[in-house]
């Protein structure tokens, strides 16, 4: 029988397995005795550590793809405790507070700032100085942690900079100017481990020169790494109050943006779209394990969590629309002004009429809307500022003439004047107080309440004429203040709040921005303010705009498109699309939402369109005829002039919208102290005109996903 193993196999198999464990012992040999010692130091050297890798953020365009805000690549300086302590010895913390001061210096050298937000003055006598939110909860922490290891409880800023001086071993051979210097940046460093937050790097010095860090290492200065990370970039200078700006976290949003990973560090959202959309548009930042040896070079990087950079924002405006607005109000205003000054100049002078004085304008905005979806088409504002300026120059921009900051198509609000005619005349239709054809004489004086010496005048009575009888179209045409009181006193307090409450004015307008509500005239609004309700005669008073209401110009301009478009008010949110950040998927779609339905015959609609074509159309009767006579699309429009005090000049209001037969955009203008309404409708012409001018072209632009630079 044949034998399982051949002694030829046996003999060949062991000289195998006895060539590989002479290999296996050569080789643990040269490893653990010949190599040991060097492969030990290596081991010994290899300083490991996580670190933060930035995620970029999403970028924000308009609503035809061109780039509105966007990231730019930058450099950063971060502290390298490690290396900048080494093994915390005496001597290590001396040579490190002696590298603070060189590393501080030579930044200061180019021109460029560092981290520092201790808030103790920077020479003495030292103080404390005033401090925002995020400042005094991060004192309050540090002195809180300070005290268990003997600071006093509630130091003064002397005392808390004498602690630092022992705590931190900074030598009496340092000026109190280099202690303060000294004392802040390791403040920073501790604070780093303050409240619990994510990977957080101390970013010395943000958006430094390549020839800053070219001098740092030819002086060969420890203690710091380079950071690539982002920067927002301002690709516009228009549409500064809408898109916002970002900031470090304050003290309110600690724990929200703690929960969420974010690192303390974290730029997030302070105003505008930035904040709105910052869930979209804050990627995730990763994390690395990077080895380096004692002396700093990196041997390996491991990325344990990678980056996810933010979302693409698009949103419903369109910048070329939003320039034209913001154009055309301070063209406008800065010209009416110059005029003004030289008017107001010439009566100090030679004398004149005081009558003929005028206050200069103090600030505007514009509003545009699309008729059938509500979207927000511009956001304007004057005086404005470029975000830019802001990053560069807070205080110059904050306290300019007529605060910039202030977002007056948003949180202005202003009394309608007559432009809330064409919501009463709805009222008043919609109830079934008037009909189309229903006729009332203007007599010039409004006669209902002379038992109480009160007679209110038509506008046109100041001349000794009267409108004569008119039907509602007329009225809206002529602006008659008659024919209105006369809708008051039909409707009362209760009806006419209802209806403006369905279109919208004094309701909130569903954008996602921080808006001021405004109000309109009602009972309610009385009773809380005056304990009482509304008088007939601030009834009536309401009926042509005035007494308390008081709206937003993008609550007037989603009124006028309601208006336009038969009753439907929809939201104004200006977000259109997201998309991820390789445009791979759309994360959002807008469709538009109906807030509210004013309801209503269409021959009511049609007459309150005639009466507001005739503002715009009618050579003799039309207070924009003069304006929009020459214009190659069809106008309806309303004006209003909204007084506001004694020896005030009074606001101009004017809203409109266009093509007539098929309307497409409502536009909305305040102009503080502007006066006559019809005046500010050139500010609406220009907006109009780019309008209907570029159309064709930014009809060919609009398509999802893309990019335009």
């Amino acid at each position: 029988m044949e034998k399982l193993v051949r002694p030829a196999r046996l003999t060949f198999l062991s000289f195998i397995t006895a060539a590989l464990v002479v290999v296996m012992a050569v080789t643990l040999y040269k490893l653990q005795i010949i190599e040991g010692r060097a492969y030990y130091e290596e081991s010994r050297n290899s300083i490991p550590s996580l670190v933060r890798v930035p995620a970029a953020r999403g970028s924000i365009m308009d609503r035809y793809g061109r780039v509105l805000v966007e990231n730019r690549v930058c450099n950063n300086l971060l502290i390298d405790e490690s290396e900048l302590f080494g093994d915390g010895s005496a001597e290590a913390i001396a040579r490190a507070n002696a590298t603070i001061l060189e590393l501080v210096n030579t930044i200061t050298e180019f021109g460029d700032t560092y981290t520092d937000t201790m808030p103790i003055t920077k020479s003495p006598p030292f103080e404390y100085t005033s401090m925002n939110d995020v400042q005094r909860v991060f004192l309050n922490a540090y002195i809180a942690d300070k005290e268990k290891e003997g600071l006093v409880s509630s130091p003064s800023a002397v005392e808390l900079m004498a602690y630092m001086r022992d705590r931190y071993q900074i030598d009496n051979s340092y000026t109190a100017e280099e202690t303060r210097i000294i004392a802040g940046v390791r403040y920073e460093i501790n604070g780093r481990y303050s409240h619990g937050f994510a990977t957080s790097d101390y970013i010395f010095a943000q958006d430094v020169s390549m020839d800053l860090i070219a001098t740092l290492m030819e002086r060969n200065i420890p203690g710091f790494d380079v950071e690539t990370s982002f920067i927002r970039d301002y690709d516009t200078g228009y549409a500064s109050h809408i898109l916002g700006y970002t900031g470090s976290i304050i003290d309110t949003e600690l724990e929200k943006y703690k929960e969420k990973g974010y690192g303390l560090d974290a730029q997030v959202g302070r105003e505008g779209a930035e904040l709105a959309f910052e869930e979209y548009l804050h990627g995730t930042d990763g994390t690395a394990r990077i080895t380096r040896t004692s002396s700093g070079v990196i041997t390996s990087t491991v990325y344990t969590e990678e980056t996810i950079p933010g979302n693409h924002v698009y949103l419903t405006l369109d910048i070329g629309l939003q320039e034209a607005a913001e154009n055309a109000l301070s063209s406008y205003i800065t010209k009416e002004n110059m005029n003004r000054a030289a008017k107001n100049d010439e009566i100090d002078r030679y004398g004149g009429l005081e009558k003929d004085r005028r206050q200069l304008i103090t600030g505007g905005a514009v509003a545009a809307v699309n008729v059938k979806t509500g979207e927000p088409l511009c956001l304007a504002n004057w005086p404005t500022y470029t975000l830019d300026d802001l990053m560069r120059d807070w205080a110059a921009v904050t306290e300019s003439e007529n605060d910039p900051l202030y977002n007056r198509v948003l949180m202005g609000t202003y009394a309608p004047g007559s432009t809330f005619k064409p919501c009463m005349a709805m009222a008043a239709l919609c109830e079934g107080k008037i009909a189309t054809t229903t006729p009332i004489t203007c007599t010039g004086l409004y006669m209902a309440y002379a038992a109480y010496d009160y007679t209110p005048a038509c506008w046109i009575y100041s001349s000794g004429a009267t409108h004569g009888t008119l039907t509602v179209q007329e009225a809206l045409t002529h602006s008659c203040n008659i024919f209105f009181y006369t809708l008051g006193d039909y409707l009362h307090i209760t009806l006419m709040a209802k209806y403006a409450k369905l279109f919208g004015l004094g309701e909130a307008t569903g954008i996602e921005l921080y808006e001021n509500l405004g109000q309109m005239t009602s009972d309610e609004l009385y009773m809380e303010r005056y304990g009482r309700e509304v008088y007939n005669g601030e009834t009536i008073a309401a009926a042509i705009g005035q007494a308390e209401s008081e709206f937003t110009p993008l609550q007037s301009a989603e009124y006028c498109a309601a208006i336009a478009n038969g009753g439907y008010r929809h939201a104004a949110s200006i977000l259109k699309n997201v998309y991820t950040f390789d445009f791979s998927e759309q994360l959002y779609t807008r469709e538009p939402e109906l807030l509210s339905v004013v309801g209503g015959e269409q021959e009511y609609y049609d007459a309150v369109h005639a009466g507001m074509y005739g503002v715009a159309n009618d050579p003799v009767n039309g207070a924009a005829y003069t304006l929009f006579s020459s214009a190659p699309y069809s106008v309806a429009a309303k004006t209003g002039t909204a007084q506001t005090g004694e020896g005030q000049t009074a606001n101009g209001m004017f809203i409109c919208y266009a093509p007539y037969e098929d309307p497409e955009i409502a536009v909305a203008v305040a102009v503080e102290k502007g006066g006559a309404g019809a005046a500010i409708a050139a500010i609406a012409r220009d907006v109009l005109d780019y309008y209907f001018s570029f159309q064709e072209n930014t009809d060919v632009l609009e398509h999802e996903g893309m990019l335009l630079r």
